[in-house]
């Protein structure tokens, strides 16, 4: 697996990403809260377990106290997108929306496939026995994306059904500015490396690699995403980044995907 650097004045402030979005990062994933157009706010994930206080101080530092969002969504249901969801739905008494394919391991049905360590590029991948495998429990409070791809509270923004990293992945897009929030298709650093995670030098990565058992669809969500041709990218893990060349890079990124973002070993390949 390799990557591809990416110039420094490229980077965007996680607090100020783009009008109506900002972001947090967690550890080494990030959250975010989108504005909605009657004043109120939509969150993208919730993070790691035991994060939820954080997230509730970091909304009202933005958004006034005693705020709740209007809905919560989910681009997937591993346990560092997913760890507060559960306190956050409940106390917030905010609906969650996720795609029906990550229904089984948002209502605790199922448990997703083991990670695969010997993906190799560093600590984090090597970790990944430990990382837990179930997520949420969230019953009949998770309800289903709408099927015609809007985005509940969120007109002008559209979801892209990008698997690969987990069945029922999602990527979030608005049209008007080309804002890309990819989720976990794709990173801009390397998930796999603890010392990459923390250094944050952006760079164009495939999705964590110790958690992708389809290839495959994980390459042609790539595709997809990169014939959007976006101008900003927010993602699950690293940075955000702007301006012209981020389409390029994409593209480029893209088409290299076997090469860049495929380890040599994993379970997971044929």
């Amino acid at each position: 697996m390799e990557a591809i650097p990416l110039p420094e004045y490229e980077v965007v402030n996680l607090e100020n990403i783009a009008p109506g979005l900002r972001g947090m990062r967690i550890l080494f994933v990030n959250v975010y809260a989108i504005d909605t157009p009657r004043g109120g706010w939509t969150l993208v994930d919730t993070g790691l377990p035991m994060s939820a206080g954080k997230i509730k101080l970091w909304a009202e530092d933005q958004f006034g106290r005693g705020t709740r969002p209007e809905a919560i969504i989910l681009t997937h249901g591993h346990f560092d997108h997913v760890g507060a969801v559960e306190t956050l739905a409940a106390d917030w008494n905010a609906p969650v929306y996720a795609s029906v394919e990550e229904f089984p391991y948002l209502t605790g049905k199922e448990k997703y496939p083991p990670p695969a360590p010997e993906v190799g590029g560093g600590l984090m991948a090597v970790m990944s026995p430990l990382y837990p495998r179930t997520s949420a429990d969230l019953g009949g409070r998770v309800q289903a994306l709408p099927s015609d791809f809007s985005l509940p509270t969120l007109p002008g923004w559209r979801y892209l059904s990008t698997p690969g990293h987990a069945p029922g992945h999602i990527s979030l897009f608005r049209e008007e500015d080309r804002l890309l929030l990819p989720g976990d298709a794709f990173c801009t650093t390397k998930q796999e490396s603890f010392l990459a995670v923390a250094r944050q030098k952006p760079e164009l990565s495939g999705p964590p690699a110790y958690y992708t058992p389809d290839w495959d669809a994980a390459r042609r969500s790539v595709e997809q995403l990169a014939a959007l041709r976006p101008r900003t990218i927010a993602p699950g893990h690293g940075l955000p980044i702007s301006g012209d060349e981020v389409a390029g890079q994409l593209a480029e990124f893209a088409a290299h995907f076997e090469r860049l973002a495929v380890p040599e070993q994993s379970r997971y390949m044929r």
